[in-house]
Formats: structure tokens, sequence, C-alpha cells
């Protein structure tokens, strides 16, 4: 098809907004899907998106509609999953922003926003759910007019449940957005990648953008960054199956089923040229996604290590954020250390690998990763408090800071510019947009990993949205708590805190051991402690056995014999008794509360 006749376009929102539903009624409108077919949500495909109610991973799918092809991409809204929106805006030229007519802009919208204008794409606003009683559609298009600066004649208002004005939609992305760019004037053939997965009977599978050329089937390939080859088994569309063609032409979006079996072969960011007539220079591809929340995963049962790594390298296929390595601890034996981009980022990858793996898992407490300083003049990164060195060689600890952005309704600033300060934030800056206020500021990571967005919903009765990145490291006062459970260290237990807050956070943390580790025949001493200073202490008492109940008589000294042995046991217990430590000892830290 010729490029004039091609339309490529995502869809972008806050959570909630209504992107799956919008792409379902374009599905439903261009007969992409039939009616039989159709189910609320069909593009999110994974159990979890369907139960949760969110878009987790971006889908593709081709549209046909007045001679026009149209490839969409339906993108995520949460804050943890924005690196799957950034790299659809890298495949697309146009950018369908859908705001909720009850709530208005939010903060992921502004977000997403911000990463469309910086790919230079052109976008398109649409207001959705203005059916609802709630609906203010003036207040949200005064809105929308001061972000993006277009007319207001520009705003599509829309039902995207009912399917009111859809068709505008549709007839506004043919109208207005532009056709598929070129980025050179090269022959050869470019195509991004900008997913992949791994299908366990047909391998490596490939979603691509072609940006010049022409890729066939049965053609043999290479990816550049990665220098592999490969053969493309089979080259088609989605919609939303898979359907193949012979060739993806220039400018369409579709898929690549390939005969590479790892999933190092070929990243999501790569370009895909022909092995036969290489391009010269690469398309710009992707900023390596980082991750800065830590969690060490252990399997119940050792015999399952292997499997859990296998699992966790076709995850890491389709998710270009997870990063892992193995890990080994005296207690929970071996196990893996993943980064995420985020809390919600690690439950998914938790519940993924217990559902469709069918693994059972102990998940240490979530941390950040910390640069040190050495006296040496070295610097090393750690991704747990368990690796910090002897603190005698170090000079400084740096930890990671983030730029934060909180929209809330005016009437609530005191109370979350008080929690910003709780958590060792600085507020950096306080705007207006209309009748509710954008807050700016600047925290610590570590202080907003574990129940922060909690403690915000509930100081805003769940009417704040909030969004943030990372901003660099900071050196600040940071040490090493330890606790000590009947005198032994655990190192899966150690946490990095401020100096100010170690006191407390030991407190705390001692008392929810107390009510986690289960009562032994002797008496279990909890400890936090820095270094070799005490810092909190709670004891959880011996289970209480009568051992004077069969003595009917009232001999002292045969009750005082018994009594005696019975502490000299409870003694040598205390010196050699083993203590079983449940799971839930190590995600005693998620929540403050």
């Amino acid at each position: 098809m010729n490029t004039d006749k091609i339309r490529n376009f995502c869809i972008i929102a806050h959570i909630d907004h209504g992107k799956s539903t919008l792409a379902d009624r374009m599905m439903e409108i261009t007969g992409t899907v039939e009616k039989r077919e159709m189910k609320a949500q069909l593009l999110d495909s994974m159990e979890l998106e369907r139960e949760k109610g969110i878009t987790i991973k971006l889908t593709p799918v081709q549209m046909h509609y007045k001679g026009f092809e149209l490839n969409l991409i339906d993108t995520p809204g949460h804050v943890d999953f924005s690196y799957e929106v950034s790299r659809s805006l890298q495949a697309v030229e146009t950018a369908v922003l859908v705001v909720d007519a009850t709530q208005g802009i939010q903060a992921q919208t502004l977000a997403n926003v911000y990463l469309a204008l910086e790919q230079g794409l052109y976008i398109i606003p649409v207001i959705n759910k203005i059916d609802l009683p709630a609906a203010d559609v003036e207040k949200v298009k005064k809105e929308i007019v001061n972000l993006l600066g277009c007319k207001e004649d520009e705003i599509i208002g829309v039902s995207a449940k009912t399917g009111l004005n859809v068709e505008q939609v549709l007839d506004a992305i043919v109208e207005r957005a532009p056709r598929p760019k070129k980025l050179s004037e090269e022959k050869q053939t470019k195509s991004l990648i900008f997913d992949s997965y791994f299908d366990d009977y047909r391998g490596v599978i490939l979603y691509v953008r072609v940006f010049e050329g022409s890729l066939p089937k049965n053609s043999e390939i290479k990816m550049m960054a990665a220098e592999k080859t490969g053969i493309a088994l089979e080259v088609g569309i989605l919609n939303p199956g898979m359907s193949p063609k012979s060739e993806l032409k220039e400018g369409e979006i579709g898929y690549i089923v390939t005969n590479l079996k790892t999933t190092s072969d070929a990243k999501v960011g790569d370009t895909v040229t022909l092995a036969k007539t290489p391009a010269t220079a690469p398309l710009p591809g992707y900023k390596n996604v980082l991750p800065f929340v830590y969690a060490g995963f252990f399997p119940v049962s050792n015999e399952d290590y292997k499997t859990l790594k296998e699992a966790v390298e076709k995850l890491s296929l389709s998710d270009s954020a997870l990063k892992f390595e193995p890990e080994n601890s005296p207690i929970l034996g071996f196990g893996l250390r993943i980064g995420f981009l985020g809390l919600l980022h690690m439950d998914i990858i938790r519940e993924r690998l217990e559902r469709e793996f069918g693994l059972d898992l102990v998940v240490t407490n979530p941390s950040t990763n910390y640069e040190v300083v050495l006296n040496s003049g070295g610097e090393i990164e750690i991704k747990s408090a368990s690796d910090l060195p002897d603190i005698s060689e170090v000079k400084e600890i740096r930890e990671p800071w983030v730029k934060g952005e909180i929209i809330l309704p005016k009437s609530m600033i005191g109370n979350v510019l008080n929690l910003i300060v709780e958590k060792r934030g600085i507020q950096k800056n306080l705007s207006y947009l209309e009748d509710r206020a954008i807050i700016d500021f600047e925290a610590p990571m570590a202080n907003l990993l574990t129940d922060f967005y909690d403690q915000l919903k509930s100081l805003t009765s769940g009417y704040a949205s909030f969004n943030y990145e990372l901003a660099d490291y900071r050196a600040e006062d940071l040490v090493r708590v330890d606790f000590l459970i009947a005198g032994n260290k655990n190192d899966a237990l150690s946490i990095m805190c401020h100096r100010s807050e170690a006191d407390k956070i030991g407190r705390e943390i001692t008392k929810k051991l107390k009510s986690i580790i289960p009562r032994q025949n002797f008496e279990v001493a909890l400890q936090a402690a820095i270094g070799a200073r005490i810092i909190a202490r709670e004891t959880i008492g011996a289970y209480r056995k009568d051992v004077t109940v069969k003595i009917h008589t009232g001999d002292r000294d045969r009750k005082a014999k018994l009594l005696d042995k019975q502490k000299r046991g409870k003694a040598r217990m205390k010196r050699f008794g083993k203590i079983d430590i449940p799971s839930d000892a190590f995600t005693v830290m998620l929540k403050h509360d």
C-alpha cells in the first residue's frame, strides 16, 4: 500500500481514562473484529490485565477505514510501565490523547504528553466519558487548550463505552494525522523492534515498524546492535490475531516470527535489516531503561531454582526493564535479585511467575540501588544493604532521588506537603490548573518505595495522581540497620536508611517481626543494630509448660529439681535451638502502617 494511505498512531492517557475501551470501539467500527468475537478490553489478553483492569503490555493492531490502513498501538497508563509508552511513541507519527471528562488532566496525562512532544508527534486530543452525569466537558476543554495550545474545535468529545463520536476520531486520524515519516534517503531495509516476546512453540517473535525498504518472508535478517542473524520464517500484521503476508512494506507495523532461540539476540530498540543488503547506520533506538527497585526472589524449594531462572529469562525478553542476577542467601538458599521500575512492576512479575510458571516464591524487602565511594577512591554500586562493605572502608554513600509531580484538589495541599516533608522530600514548585494544584518535588527513592502512594491516596480521598522519574544520586548520612534473631544476624532482613530515621524504623520492624515469628520453647530476642550498637529490642516469650503438674504431693525439693532441669533445658535450647523464619518476615517492611 502507498504510504500516503497509512496512518500509524497510539493511544496515550492516564490510568482508567478509557484507552482500551476506545481501541475496542475503533476495532468494532472498522470491522476488524466481528461482533460475536467482541469483548471488553479485547487487546488486554493477559489474565492479569483483565483481572486488574489495567493495560500492562503495549498491543499493536491493524485496521482499515475509508481506504486507509490504520496501525494502532494501545499503551499502558501506569507510571511503572511508562517505558512501554515511550517505545510505542517511537514507532508512530500520531498520538491520540484521551482525557477523562470527570477527572480532567492527571499526572500521567502530563507525563505522556511530554513524552509525545519530545518525539515530535502530532497530538489529537479526545475527551472521553462525556455521557457521565459528573462530566465537566467545558472545564476539561480549557485544561487541554492550556496544555497543548490547540483550538477548542480540534478537541473531540466521545463516549468510548457507547461508541458516541468515535467515528469522528477515526476521521481526524485519516484527515489530520501525518503520513509515515522517512528518517533518511537510504534504500536499505530498516525496521525498529518496539516489542518482542518468546513463544514456546515458535521461538522469538518481534513486533516491528518498517521505516525504510521492505521485509519479505523467509529473508535472512540481521540485528544491527546485537550483530546476530536469523531468518524471518513468517511476517505479517496483527488484526488482532496474527495474519501472515508475503512481506512487510515501508511504513507498516507488523510481526516477524524468527528462528532465534535466545532472549539476548533481539533486544527491544534494535534495528532489523536484511543480511544480504544491510543498512549502513541503525535507527536511533531507545535509551536503556535502568531499574531502581530491587528485590530478592527465592523459590520455597531449592529444586525450583532452575525453573525460576528460566521463567525470568523468558519474561525479560518482552520486558526490557527487567534486570536480574543470581543471589545466594544462607537462610533462603539460591535465588535471583531482580530489578524493577516500581512496586506495581514487581507485583505483576511476582504474580506472573506464580501463575504462569507455578512457582512458590519468597520475596525479600524491596530496596533501591546505592552508589558507594570508597576511601581508596573506587566506586561501587550496591543493590541491597547486605552488599555494603565494611563501614571503615566507606567514604560516602549516595542514594537515588526522584523528581515527582502530584496533581490534586487545591483544598488538600497542606496534608500532602506535610507527607512530602515526612519522607525527607523538598517541595520545588506549586502551580495551579483550574481548581487543582500541581506540586513538583524531589525526594529520596527509598522513602517513596513502600507506602507513599497508599498514604497519598488516603490523605486525598483518592483524588491525587502521582508521577515520577529518576533525578540523580546524592550523598546522604546513610546507615545499614541489621536485624538479629536470637543473636544471629540475618542479611536478608538488613536495610539501608537515613541515620535520623534508623531508631524509629528499628523499633517498628522489631515489633512487626515479634507478631510474625512464631513462639518457641525458649525465649527469642529480636534486635535492631547499627554495627555493634543495639537500637531496638523486642522479646518473644517462651511457651510456658508446667512441668510440676504430675507431682501430686507438696514436695518442694522435687518441684525445684524439675523446674531447675526445665531451666537448664531452655538455656541449652536458646544456645542451639533453630528458629524457622516464615516468609512473611521478609515482606514485613513493605507497609509501614
